[in-house]
């Protein structure tokens, strides 16, 4: 049974954002690798609930483990870094709860609206930290800046 469940969402997470990526008119060579960001992002916050880490900790580090993904992926493919970190978000954006919150206030249910609304941006927050905390990771590891041969030469 949770085989089942892991396999359909990684199945949803891989060809919804591959959906979303021609959506969007990403590179086409990049939409296989766009998807296993995507599915393997989701496999870590799928994993990180089951082992008992909150929601939003779940969120972050499936946003997290996307964003180091997305920007290996860019350098190693010369695209964009955001067709891969957007890639990595795709499955945890919290659309249905904005939904329901829209709902919830529709129906002059305010208490419920926050509650929902303030769930909502919380998973928004987790996914902005973990793909900013990745993202400055790799930037430890992998500087912008001038390349290797031109930090000898001397400009006139």
């Amino acid at each position: 049974m949770i085989w089942e469940e892991l396999s359909r969402a990684l199945f949803g997470a891989f060809f919804g954002t591959v959906g979303f990526a021609m959506l969007v008119h990403v590179p086409r060579r990049s939409w296989l690798v766009s998807g296993l960001i995507a599915a393997l992002s989701y496999l870590v916050y799928w994993g990180a609930s089951r082992i008992g880490l909150s929601e939003p900790s779940s969120i972050f580090l499936g946003s997290f483990f996307g964003s180091l993904a997305g920007q290996l992926s860019a350098r190693k493919m010369k695209i964009i870094g955001t067709v891969f970190l957007m890639s990595a978000i795709v499955p945890v954006v919290p659309g249905l709860g904005l939904y329901r919150m829209m709902s919830f206030l529709g129906q002059n249910r305010i208490a419920d609206g926050t509650a929902m609304g303030i769930r909502a941006m919380i998973t928004i927050a987790m996914i902005a930290l973990g793909l900013g905390a990745g993202t400055r990771i790799d930037r430890l590891f992998h500087p912008i800046g001038r390349s290797k041969e031109s930090r000898g030469k001397k400009t006139a």
